[in-house]
C-alpha cells in the first residue's frame, strides 16, 4: 500500500514507492534500503514480471563451450571480435572465459555484446509461472 507525502514535499501528493516489506522507501537516496525490493511477484491485472535476464541464463549454463560476438564502435584495429571459450561466470555486466587450449581468461563486458551461439542444448529456467523447473 503506497502512502501519501504532504502536498508539495518533496512533489505533490504522489503516492510513495514501497518496499517488499511494505516499508517505504527513503525519500531523496533513490535507492531502495537494505533487503531490496520485492521482485517476482504476480498483481492481478499486470503483466508478470520479466526475470529472464541474460547473466542469468548464462549462469544455468556455465562450463559449457560457447561463441561470443562482440562489436566495438570506433575500433579502427577491430570493428567486431569473435571469442570462443568455456563459460565461466556472468555478471549483470560481463561476461569471464576461458580457452582451453592455452587457458587464457577473457573478461567481456555486456556493453559489447551482439550475441552468444552453444553447440549444445541449454539450460533455461522460464520466468513465469512460478518459475517452472528448466526448459530444454
Amino acid at each position: 500500500m503506497a502512502q501519501q507525502v504532504p502536498y508539495g514535499y518533496p512533489y505533490p501528493a504522489y503516492p510513495v514507492p514501497t518496499t517488499g516489506m511494505n516499508k517505504p522507501m527513503p525519500i531523496g537516496t533513490g535507492f531502495p534500503p537494505a533487503g531490496g525490493l520485492q521482485t517476482g511477484v504476480n498483481v492481478p491485472s499486470q503483466l508478470p514480471m520479466e526475470e529472464s535476464y541474460i547473466e542469468n541464463i548464462l549462469r544455468l549454463n556455465l562450463g559449457k563451450m560457447a561463441t561470443i560476438y562482440m562489436t566495438y564502435e570506433n575500433n579502427s584495429q577491430w570493428n567486431a571480435k569473435i571469442f570462443k571459450g568455456k563459460l565461466e561466470a556472468a555478471g549483470r555486466d560481463h561476461i569471464i572465459i576461458s580457452d582451453p587450449a592455452t587457458g587464457m581468461r577473457y573478461l567481456l563486458l555486456m556493453v559489447n555484446l551482439d550475441y552468444i551461439t552453444f553447440d549444445e542444448e541449454l539450460q533455461y529456467m522460464y520466468p513465469y509461472a512460478g518459475g517452472v523447473g528448466p526448459q530444454r
